[in-house]
């Protein structure tokens, strides 16, 4: 069997692409995140994913409140996750979340979350589309809110 577990980018780029936005966390794991051995529990991961996710869209013009605003929702389609290490009950890691540049009217996201030496624990990604509120069409051309956001983003204003 093949087995496809990624360290590293799971999505492609192009020449001319601008580099992924990327925000840090820095997280300790909570007496509530852990099992009776002081192991994170594996339903956890999306949570931290989710914390990265939340900050990458308050930095950059795409938080769940500039959605609501937008009349717009964007689910989560796909959700990957590569374990490496476990991490324990009062643990410092670092959570890093980057969204990487895409043409379409979706939003490409990886994950690391990387204990204190600098090991990964795990990686992985999302991918959002982005629906009506109203109708619950997925859109097929980016929305307004996406296509600020990849303007400034094109301009280097994030950097």
């Amino acid at each position: 069997m093949n087995v496809r577990r990624k360290k590293d980018a799971y999505f492609g780029s192009s020449a001319g692409m601008p580099g992924p936005l990327t925000v840090y966390i820095k997280r300790r794991v909570k007496f509530s995140e852990a099992d009776v051995m002081g192991i994170v529990w594996h339903g956890r991961y999306p949570e931290y994913f989710e914390e990265g996710s939340a900050e990458l869209g308050r930095r950059y013009g795409l938080s769940y409140k500039d959605f609501y605003e937008a009349q717009l929702r964007a689910p989560i389609v796909q959700l990957h996750i590569d374990h490496f290490k476990p991490l324990f009950l009062d643990e410092e890691f670092t959570i890093k979340a980057s969204l990487i540049w895409n043409e379409g009217a979706r939003l490409n996201t990886e994950y690391s979350l990387i204990k204190e030496g600098g090991d990964i624990a795990a990686s992985g990604y999302t991918v959002q589309m982005f629906i009506d509120e109203v109708s619950s069409d997925v859109l097929i051309a980016s929305p307004k809110i996406l296509e600020k956001c990849r303007r400034r983003w094109k301009a280097g204003e994030f950097a």
